[in-house]
């Protein structure tokens, strides 16, 4: 009981990371988004030959069974950054995947959940002297971590083909690998990163962008859609469309709107206002079980936590941590009674979750805080709009 009592506590200096968050005020103070007008959609030629440019340039170099590492930070990584590229890539089974962070172990993950068996630099670089094949990079709370650039660096100088998911970017900057490259990110990066690293162009209106050898995406819902060009890369096109066609996945093309997705005075009060609002989180927990999906456990929990008054805990039948579908292990404590629960449907594919989630957060909060949950996620569209009885 000491040990969980102490393990809650750690979560809560989480609930808010430093990361988006602080970005997000700074520009909410500014009261305006980027000045930049944007050039128009690409046409349908365009996107494809955007789309198989991603493909050719993640082509496997050498032979035999890739090897990719999802990169963490033990103290805090994105929830879905992390376990949807972890889950995708484990279900295709065209490779060797493998959580790496500085230390083995746990991983914080925000805004929600706590996940088990990293492993650390020392051991896969021992394990694998050439290096990895391919470095996922989720968004972390200090994208400056010294050991993460470092490490980084060393593998992309191995040969590493570098995917940046959503802020991951910036950790990718840091290692210096975005100077003198075209990249995409998180909207709420587009002018930061140019500014900080020499000729680092961005490039709108695409969900995944690739530049000799290092990858970015645009925010955390475009990471399912980079994993299944990495899928088509190294296992074929039918792989990837069998694998699409299982989680619910239309598409994986790079067409994105750029367009909706930047801070308004409106949404930056908005902002602002929930920032100051702390009193009114809710406490609820989510049931996790062996053999659960990470994909629509990770939607799930991150969209109803991006409302800022929602704190999830897992919670387990047997008090205890669970191992989801991939292999990872995540962290639960025994069900709380009168505890709100996370609702997951069933009968859903992995990626309907997330519309299902969507359309709740509405009805529970509002539009105008779904609106803000979309902008987070830097989602699109919803497949299917909300109806409301």
């Amino acid at each position: 009981m000491e040990r969980h009592t102490a393990w809650t506590r750690s979560r809560r200096p989480l609930r808010w990371p430093a990361g988006l968050a602080a970005a997000i005020v700074a520009v909410a103070l500014a009261a305006c988004g980027s000045k930049e007008p944007l050039p128009p959609l690409p046409d349908a030629a365009t996107v494809e030959r955007q789309h198989q440019a991603f493909v050719e340039g993640l082509k496997p170099r050498r032979e035999g069974r890739p090897v990719i590492v999802v990169l963490a930070q033990n103290d805090a990584t994105e929830t879905t950054d992390l376990l949807l590229p972890h889950a995708v890539l484990q279900r295709a089974g065209v490779a060797e995947v493998r959580i790496v962070a500085p230390r083995p172990g746990r991983i914080e993950l925000f805004p929600a959940l706590q996940v088990d068996g990293a492993l650390d630099f020392d051991s896969f670089d021992r394990a694998h002297p050439a290096g990895a094949d391919y470095v996922i990079v989720p968004a972390v709370r200090e994208d400056d971590d010294p050991l993460l650039a470092g490490w980084l660096r060393r593998q992309a100088d191995r040969g590493a083909r570098v995917i940046g998911v959503c802020r991951g970017a910036l950790v990718v900057g840091r290692a210096g690998l975005l100077d003198g490259r075209r990249f995409t990110g998180h909207w709420v990066d587009r002018g930061r990163l140019p500014e900080r690293h020499t000729g680092a162009t961005h490039e709108p209106h695409q969900r995944y962008v690739i530049d000799r050898g290092v990858a970015t995406t645009t925010g955390i819902t475009a990471s399912v859609p980079a994993m299944l060009a990495l899928v088509e890369a190294i296992g074929g096109r039918a792989k990837a469309q069998a694998l699409a066609d299982e989680l619910g996945a239309g598409s994986w093309s790079p067409a994105h709107d750029s367009t909706p997705f930047g801070l308004t005075p409106r949404r930056g009060a908005t902002y602002l206002l929930n920032k100051a609002a702390l009193w009114r989180d809710e406490q609820w927990q989510v049931e996790v079980h062996d053999g659960m999906d990470d994909v629509a456990l990770a939607l799930a929990v991150d969209a109803w936590s991006r409302t800022w008054h929602v704190d999830v805990t897992a919670a387990s039948a047997s008090g205890g941590p669970v191992k989801l579908r991939s292999g990872v292990v995540v962290n639960a404590r025994p069900a709380a009674a009168g505890l709100p629960r996370v609702p997951l449907g069933t009968g859903l594919k992995p990626l309907q979750q997330l519309d299902r989630t969507l359309c709740e957060v509405a009805d529970r909060f509002g539009d105008s805080r779904l609106e803000w949950v979309l902008q987070e996620l830097e989602y699109p569209a919803m497949s299917n709009p909300c109806t409301r009885s």
